[in-house]
């Protein structure tokens, strides 16, 4: 599917990342329902992911939007790209993300490139492993991208300074 990029009043950058069509066989044929995964997030390291479904496919697209939205999450930056590399998991699914330097772009395909737009990282290189399946690849991606901390923070955890953190 397409990804569809929408922004609303609020600042929030929304993108549909699949819709996937299932159907039930009933005594009178079969019934279609839909279900979107959408990706939230305002382009400053805010991002939420979540699934709607329902018997049409704007529905669907509403209610994950909404799913996504009380989902959301602080995402550690630094500058444009990541602070360390970090392999998110989830399920089946596995996202190698990797800090890249400024003017390099976001190289990575389908469902990472949509959450990471959507956090609004611009510099970063990363690969899809093992699963394909788009909801566990996006929620390892966001999984990863929670686990990220920076030298900071690492510093006032541990009482220490930053210069000692990065050696």
């Amino acid at each position: 599917m397409a990804m569809q990029r929408r922004e609303q009043d609020d600042g929030m950058i929304t993108k549909v990342v699949s819709i996937n069509r299932v159907s039930k066989t009933v005594k009178g044929g079969r019934v279609m329902k839909f279900a979107a995964l959408i990706v939230v997030g305002d382009g400053k390291g805010n991002i939420g992911y979540g699934v709607g479904k329902s018997g049409e496919v704007p529905e669907a697209i509403r209610k994950g939007e909404g799913a996504a939205k009380k989902n959301m999450r602080k995402v550690c930056m630094k500058g444009s790209t990541i602070p360390h590399e970090i392999v998110g998991e989830f399920g089946a699914g596995r996202v190698l993300m990797r800090p890249a330097a400024p003017g390099t772009g976001v190289l990575a395909g389908g469902p990472v490139r949509a959450v990471l737009e959507c956090a609004g990282i611009k510099d970063i290189r990363a690969k899809s492993l093992r699963s394909n399946n788009p909801i566990n690849v996006t929620a390892a991606t966001f999984a990863g991208l929670c686990g990220l901390t920076d030298a900071e923070s690492v510093a006032a955890k541990r009482g220490k300074t930053v210069a000692e953190i990065l050696g």
